[in-house]
């Protein structure tokens, strides 16, 4: 049974600590503090030149809810055509309705320009109307992985749903399940321990890095107040490679 470990990252040197902790795979987005968004084509370009690891990018324009005009839906589509046309093996997506139902129509747009790249259906699931219906409906238009925390804050308490999501699964030889929220070395060991089926795995291993910064001018934020600009969220090789042995052990 394949063992898969995606880290999620949104600079360079997180996709090069990613990497070197053993990574199968990496979500590259933007703005990981606002949940990602797409990423910049010269970032995928960059990290292309350094591996040739396999990359899903995510596409999502903007941050908040997954309910999209089509003027997104638009700009969307041009993203995963541009993002392809420069190394990404595959993309990161999601659409709902208004009703919190997976919209297929938005998507269709979407899973075409993809043409046969590699699809994930992010988080949307877990505040979509109900978790095993998304999740069926997901696997049958295209998608080959399903990004989920079982419809919960993060995936210790969503384990129960995770689980009958893992059940289904192997009744219908469904997308594969991609545990995310809340995922490091021991949660890994402790859902390998409870639940053998689950083998894939999805994480930043962010840490904080201290800004070089020796003057910092206070009291005037640059977006989001009381945001600490001081600190750069990083991933961590150490944390990476703690993960990959927990998967391999």
């Amino acid at each position: 049974m394949k063992k898969i470990l995606e880290i999620c990252v949104d600079s360079f040197a997180s996709a090069k600590a990613a990497i070197q902790g053993g990574a199968d795979r990496l979500e590259l987005c933007s703005a990981l503090s606002i949940g990602g968004i797409t990423p910049y084509i010269e970032l995928l370009e960059q990290i292309r030149k350094y591996s040739n690891i396999e990359i899903r990018s995510m596409i999502r324009p903007r941050a908040g809810d997954f309910l999209y005009d089509k003027y997104e839906i638009e700009l969307m589509v041009n993203q995963i055509k541009n993002l392809k046309s420069v190394g990404s093996d595959g993309f990161v997506i999601g659409c709902l309705k208004k009703d919190g139902n997976l919209d297929i129509e938005a998507l269709k747009p979407l899973i075409y320009m993809a043409d046969g790249a590699n699809l994930t259906l992010h988080r949307a699931i877990d505040v979509s109307q109900n978790l095993e219906d998304t999740y069926k409906l997901a696997s049958q238009i295209g998608f080959n992985t399903v990004l989920t925390s079982g419809g919960e804050n993060n995936c210790i308490i969503g384990k129960g749903k995770i689980k009958k999501l893992l059940d289904i699964k192997e009744e219908i030889n469904g997308a594969e399940i991609l545990i995310g929220a809340g995922v490091n070395a021991d949660v890994i060991s402790q859902f390998r321990l409870e639940i053998p089926q689950a083998t894939s795995f999805h994480m930043s291993g962010k840490t904080n890095k201290e800004s070089g910064m020796i003057f910092r001018k206070q009291d005037v934020p640059m977006g989001i107040p009381n945001f600490d600009e001081w600190h750069i969220q990083e991933t961590s090789e150490e944390l990476v490679r703690a993960a990959r042995l927990a998967l391999d052990k």
